[in-house]
């Protein structure tokens, strides 16, 4: 199985590298270094290079699955899974390429970036695995479910349609659910309904009063790991709570994996000519 998955990343590897999108991708990668790392100018220190390079590969792992995906979509490799045991080797080979090719243009802006850059010790050097890597895994396997290669009926609707949700939950102030919680309660006195009345009128009372958001709290709670990394970076060290953030969303990757593995072994194959 793993020499299987090795010689379909291989082959993913070599389509979309020796293509104009690896040529843009390249381009892409200049730009960014030319923009953010001006060799011209010293970088500012060592957590600007670890947030701007770990954000620049999360980005780009996401745009280069869409990629990967978009040409294994393709027609062309129906006798590919033919000779597969299981559609997984093949969403799998399309993964392990994506993040690979991501992994190639990241660290050639890293080296970039270290021309008049910030001087990398051993401990820093030691602490940019697991604060890229995660990220990029995560942000990948999203990029499956965004794509036609996996996605089945409705399914990316439901997965982006929840994180929009969440989004927008961690938005909301308790100042806004308290506003509305009192009209709420100013109709329902208007239709006679007094006991509901006051409980939302107790509820609007308590929001008020209330110094922490706690509806933003519960709904942001699922981005609390990119924040937490953001944080480590910016202060130089991590507390015990922030570093379970990468192992957070390796948690977060497996179980989209597996949904989109689900998708894909589940789903009419309909591959674009």
């Amino acid at each position: 199985m793993i020499q299987r998955i090795s010689v379909l990343a291989r082959y993913f590897i070599r389509t979309v590298l020796f293509s104009l999108t690896g040529i843009l991708y390249l381009l892409l990668t200049l730009a960014v270094w030319f923009l953010l790392f001006n060799p011209q100018q010293q970088t500012p220190d060592a957590a600007y290079y670890r947030l701007l390079i770990g954000g620049f590969g999360a980005g780009l792992a996401f745009l280069v699955t869409l990629s990967v995906a978009a040409r294994a979509n393709d027609a062309q490799h129906y006798p590919f899974l033919v000779r597969l045991n299981s559609r997984v080797e093949f969403v799998t080979a399309v993964l392990f390429s994506s993040l690979f090719i991501a992994l190639i243009f990241q660290l050639l802006l890293m080296l970039l970036a270290l021309v008049n850059g910030p001087s990398l010790t051993l401990g820093v050097l030691l602490e940019i695995p697991p604060i890229w890597l995660p990220p990029m895994l995560l942000m990948a396997v999203l990029a499956l479910h965004a794509s036609d290669f996996v996605t089945i009926g409705w399914s990316r609707i439901y997965v982006f349609g929840l994180l929009a949700i969440l989004l927008f939950g961690r938005g909301l102030q308790n100042e806004s659910l308290a506003s509305l919680s009192t009209s709420l309660s100013r109709y329902a006195i208007n239709q006679g309904w007094v006991e509901i009345s006051n409980n939302l009128e107790n509820y609007a009372h308590t929001l008020n009063q209330m110094d922490d958001n706690i509806i933003s709290r519960l709904f942001g709670f699922v981005f609390w790991p990119f924040e937490a990394l953001a944080e480590g970076i910016i202060n130089g060290y991590f507390t015990a709570n922030q570093s379970l953030a990468p192992a957070i969303l390796l948690l977060y990757a497996t179980v989209l994996f597996l949904l989109a593995v689900d998708l894909f072994a589940n789903k009419d194959l309909e591959f674009t000519e």
